[in-house]
């Protein structure tokens, strides 16, 4: 595989598993200086190996002092981040309309708090890439969920959409800055952690055609990265029907109370 010619230093999160694990693994193969960051040494040693542009990083994204350890090393090893790519987060479910204040704290954690922490550690490294002549990019994973409110999503989907929304009120601020911003919205990707979904993911595509559309928008510098696109632009126009429409549609999805309940599940892709 032909290397990039300018390879970055980038900081990518939720590097051993699904979506994070093709990205790494094609930024590697591209020749990039990446910091790869999950909770888990062992797996991030068993991706770094054989690369020596490789740098693990463990840490927890939910943590603000571990994230602040990673930003340090990664800073003097690398003097300056390019990129950030930050796609850690985790999926749990509400059922049958039972909110669980602690369970809504599990989606919130990891998929808004973990992103904004490691936005924070890394901003000062972004900068520094600004002075040394980069035009530096913070990216992150949300997902198609945000544009449209679905039953049983009320707590991963509300994670998202914050996510979504502070990311563009981002991007205007950064944007006198030369820093730019890119929100990643993924439809159904197949991994770990949508492989115990109980119902049907229409046209769910795999980490590696996943990988590939996001560096295609990367290279376009796209704000809005969404795919597959017959499936995102379809979630996106049922998001602006009228109210009345899209509560309609919304209720031909819920789940019955006769059918089999499951218990909530939860797995971080770390």
């Amino acid at each position: 595989m032909a290397r990039d010619p300018n390879p970055q230093r980038i900081w990518l999160t939720g590097a051993t598993s699904g979506i994070g694990e093709a990205l790494a693994r094609r930024l590697l193969d591209d020749g990039h200086r990446v910091a790869l960051t999950s909770r888990g040494k062992a797996g991030l040693e068993r991706l770094a190996k054989d690369h020596d542009n490789a740098m693990p990083v463990p840490a927890d994204i939910t943590d603000r002092a571990s994230m602040q350890d990673a930003a340090a090393r990664i800073d003097e090893a690398f003097d300056g981040l390019d990129m950030v790519i930050f796609n850690a987060g985790t999926c749990v479910y509400l059922d049958g309309g039972r909110v669980d204040t602690t369970l809504v704290r599990d989606n919130f954690e990891p998929n808004f708090f973990g992103t904004i922490h490691g936005i924070e550690v890394a901003l000062p490294l972004l900068h520094k890439a600004r002075r040394q002549g980069a035009r530096p990019q913070i990216v992150a994973t949300s997902s198609a969920s945000a544009y449209l409110a679905l039953p049983r999503a009320e707590a991963y989907g509300a994670s998202k959409a914050a996510l979504s929304y502070f990311l563009e009120s981002l991007r205007l601020d950064l944007a006198h800055q030369g820093i730019d911003v890119s929100v990643i919205h993924p439809g159904f990707v197949k991994t770990p952690l949508t492989e115990r979904n109980d119902f049907p993911m229409p046209m769910a595509v795999t980490p590696e055609q996943a990988a590939k559309a996001i560096f295609e928008g990367l290279s376009a510098r796209r704000r809005d990265i969404h795919f597959p696109r017959r499936f995102t632009y379809l979630v996106k126009f049922m998001g602006i029907l009228p109210l009345r429409l899209r509560i309609a549609l919304g209720k031909r999805l819920v789940r019955r109370e006769d059918d089999d309940a499951s218990t909530p599940h939860k797995e971080r892709n770390q």
